[in-house]
């Protein structure tokens, strides 16, 4: 059984969905809204306590201020409060693209909160020797987007990131045919969230010396994608090995039982 609450956060209130029991897991992407994580979350309940939510902005998760930027500070923030109303001191957490830069902001401002952190592909262009041409390219793509609209938007940013015409493995990849909802996250994740996002810098050090586990993950199928060689380099700088999971960027829409299979045992070390 699923079950829906909401939780009212400086400048938004969020939805967030419980469901299983066990040891807590978030389960987390950005822009990805909770209803792309279902047969994961579906999967993972077995023997977790999963929480799944919508991101501030995204879906049912509503804005006081509808111009507010995401960034990976607020969005960690939103998660700490989440903890909180779950009356949780601390919990594993999964995130997967800008939520697994939501899960680097959440370790370096709450340290004692995750016991286990699941970075699964996190877009960190700013790790990568060629940033500023990727910047650029971002500011491209959100330029383009408000010039030409959305596909116009959505075709660069997947050639930029690597992915095939039929990949399904985008971040908030969009549907043949979209709902008025798949459009507004489309259009708040070209607006107010993708370069906050890809600008990210994790703070190392204190990643480092904060007491959570933290797993990098990257798909056995991504060596094409942008997202590879920026989780290599947060590897090499955290001094980790780099975790297989299933598929690619989306793997976990692709293949949920054994990307959650993997999950448990990158959970479990």
């Amino acid at each position: 059984m699923t079950t829906n609450h909401k939780l009212d956060v400086p400048g938004a209130r969020l939805h967030y969905e419980v469901r299983g029991a066990g040891p807590l897991l978030l389960v987390m992407g950005s822009p990805m809204d909770a209803g792309a994580f279902a047969s994961l979350a579906d999967t993972l309940a077995t023997d977790h306590t999963v929480v799944t939510h919508d991101p501030r902005g995204i879906s049912n998760s509503t804005l006081d201020d509808p111009e507010q930027d995401s960034t990976p500070d607020l969005r960690a923030d939103d998660v700490a409060a989440m903890l909180d109303a779950l009356h949780a001191e601390s919990a594993d957490v999964f995130g997967t693209s800008g939520g697994a830069v939501t899960g680097l902001a959440l370790v370096a401002r709450h340290p004692d909160r995750v016991r286990t952190l699941v970075a699964h592909e996190p877009p960190l262009l700013e790790l990568l020797p060629d940033a500023a041409e990727r910047r650029a390219h971002v500011d491209d793509i959100i330029e383009t987007f408000h010039r030409d609209g959305l596909e116009a938007a959505w075709m660069k940013f997947m050639e930029g990131a690597g992915f095939e015409n039929d990949d399904e493995g985008a971040p908030a990849a969009a549907p043949e045919e979209p709902s008025l909802q798949d459009l507004a996250n489309s259009a708040r994740f070209f607006a107010h969230e993708l370069r906050d996002t890809t600008r990210y810098v994790p703070d190392i050090s204190a990643l480092k010396s904060s007491t959570t586990r933290i797993v990098v993950g990257i798909g056995v199928a991504s060596g094409n994608l942008s997202t590879y060689p920026t989780s290599v380099a947060l590897a090499e700088l955290l001094g980790v090995q780099p975790v297989d999971f299933p598929g690619d960027h989306g793997g976990f829409l692709e293949q949920p039982a054994e990307f959650a299979e993997a999950l448990r045992k990158a959970l479990t070390g």
